[in-house]
């Protein structure tokens, strides 16, 4: 038995097989939770119905995060087909690329700003209030996925990051506003991964390089070892945890400089 066996997740955000939210539910799938999610436009709708498939379900529900209507009518249907749910996953990030390329100041526009505000962050805010109703009595957990672009700067995240500082805040917000029910609210704060949303950002192959270097373990991490933190911040054993944005990039977040970046050969 797993550790999330007899609890039902909707997962926001599969894209593709590289995408995080894909990690999180091979998973959740493993650890015997049953699976619900959703897809942004038509173009998608075929491949997350086959991924879904895979994971043992046939609920799969459009979903622009932009859009309260289709975000009630998710939870409607999830409220027929359940009657109630124990987690929520937000996997959803974007800003527009011409935005996520050059100097902050001069890229950034009142309405790349809104957006990456809106679909980055209100999104997760926005899910949470239809997911709320049906966690009741549940003891359950909403969880989203940040970025350390939010604490410190990185060249050409910009306005990506501002963005995730504001969902990070929204994270300790939402678990004041849920935790007299019992619901638990965290973020997973994960490394850099080749992620179709992480195409968009200019030079990141050199993000991923320096990463790894600097990074206590010399590596950058995959999409199952956030899978895996998912699984623990949003089973029972993590009953004790909420409000709180949790690391998973190999040590990164605490290095301000590697050994490796001491070493000049030339002395």
């Amino acid at each position: 038995m797993g550790m999330l066996t007899g609890k039902r997740a909707l997962i926001v955000g599969v894209a593709s097989k590289h995408s995080i939210a894909y990690g999180i539910a091979e998973a959740f799938h493993r650890e015997g939770a049953e699976l619900a999610f959703t897809y942004q436009g038509e173009k998608l709708k075929e491949r997350v119905e086959k991924m879904a498939a895979e994971w043992g379900s046939d609920i799969c529900l459009p979903c622009d995060v932009t859009s309260d209507d289709e975000i009630d009518a998710v939870f409607s249907e999830l409220e027929k087909r359940w009657g109630h749910m124990d987690i929520l996953i937000h996997s959803v990030g974007y800003a527009p690329a011409h935005e996520l390329d050059g100097d902050y100041l001069s890229v950034t526009t009142r309405e790349g700003f809104r957006m990456a505000h809106d679909i980055s962050a209100y999104s997760f805010v926005a899910l949470a209030k239809g997911a709320k109703p049906l966690m009741k009595d549940r003891q359950g957990s909403m969880l989203t996925l940040t970025y350390h672009g939010s604490q410190q700067t990185l060249p050409n995240y910009n306005v990506m990051g501002l963005a995730k500082a504001s969902l990070e805040a929204s994270v300790r917000y939402l678990a004041g506003s849920c935790g007299g029910e019992g619901i638990r609210v965290n973020s997973i704060s994960a490394g850099p991964i080749r992620t179709l949303a992480a195409s968009g950002i200019k030079s990141f192959r050199r993000m991923l390089k320096k990463n790894a270097e600097r990074a206590p373990l010399g590596r950058n991490i995959t999409i199952e070892e956030v899978g895996n933190t998912a699984a623990f911040l949003c089973s029972d054993l993590a009953s004790g945890i909420t409000a709180q944005n949790i690391y998973v990039d190999a040590g990164f977040n605490t290095c301000a400089m590697s050994m490796a970046e001491m070493e000049d050969p030339a002395e």
